[in-house]
């Protein structure tokens, strides 16, 4: 796994179009990738094992957030599945660390990290919806650093936090960012702080994950190979 690499969002509804779609890709070039929930839950584990037979790295991408007892005990099934990243919602030390206890149970060395905050919440939903009555930068790096003291290995993020939470934690405390977009996206936005894949490279974004801008392109391959390009020191 590379310290530093695109993951392509696989937000497709079933196997078939995923492999579909995965089939565009090279055998020699195998793209980082990300199975979120409407995947997992359609297709389940054995499509995650499949995958991964396949030679492609895998973020399970599935925001577990309950008691410390149950996060322990879905993360001890997921440490079979042999994936690179992980994750969790970030919210008490004490979930955190059954969440990494349960993982660690077969000694791999799958990456924990947490949620902050998702990339569609505003400052004004934070604080009038969430009724948080903090801004979206100080509410972040508190979970960050909260997750930090856990143990766990980084946080997903917007790419626009990354400077702040590795200098609230750690320059090696990972940070996986979606809400990757160039200028005139070919979808909506469902995503309030973005930025472009050369500028997430330059404020030291670890991975970034790259959906419907790849997925949706008239030539996927194409719009892979130039984000890759443009997250590089190329």
């Amino acid at each position: 796994m590379k310290t530093r690499d695109v993951i392509i969002a696989l937000d497709f509804k079933d196997k078939e179009t995923t492999l579909e779609f995965l089939e565009l890709f090279p055998k020699e070039e195998k793209p980082f990738i990300k199975i979120g929930m409407e995947l997992f839950y359609s297709e389940g584990p054995d499509f995650v094992r499949e995958v991964r037979s396949r030679n492609h790295d895998v973020f399970l991408d599935l925001k577990l957030h309950d008691i410390p007892n149950t996060v322990m005990s879905a993360m001890k099934i997921i440490s079979t599945l042999d994936v690179q990243i992980t994750n969790i919602h970030a919210s008490t030390n004490q979930m955190m660390t059954a969440a990494l206890t349960g993982l660690r149970s077969n000694n791999n060395k799958t990456l924990l990290i947490a949620v902050t905050q998702l990339t569609s919440t505003s400052e004004e939903s934070l604080q009038k919806e969430l009724l948080i009555p903090y801004s979206i930068k100080e509410t972040i790096d508190l979970y960050a650093k909260r997750a930090y003291e856990a143990g766990l290995d980084g946080v997903v993020c917007s790419p626009l936090e990354t400077e702040s939470i590795k200098k609230v934690c750690s320059d090696s405390f990972i940070t996986v960012t979606p809400g990757i977009r160039y200028a005139n996206p070919v979808v909506n936005e469902d995503q309030s702080r973005v930025t472009s894949p050369s500028d997430a490279w330059r404020i030291g974004c670890d991975y970034i994950v790259v959906g419907r801008p790849i997925t949706r392109a008239d030539d996927p391959l194409v719009a892979y190979r130039r984000v890759k390009k443009d997250f590089s020191e190329d």
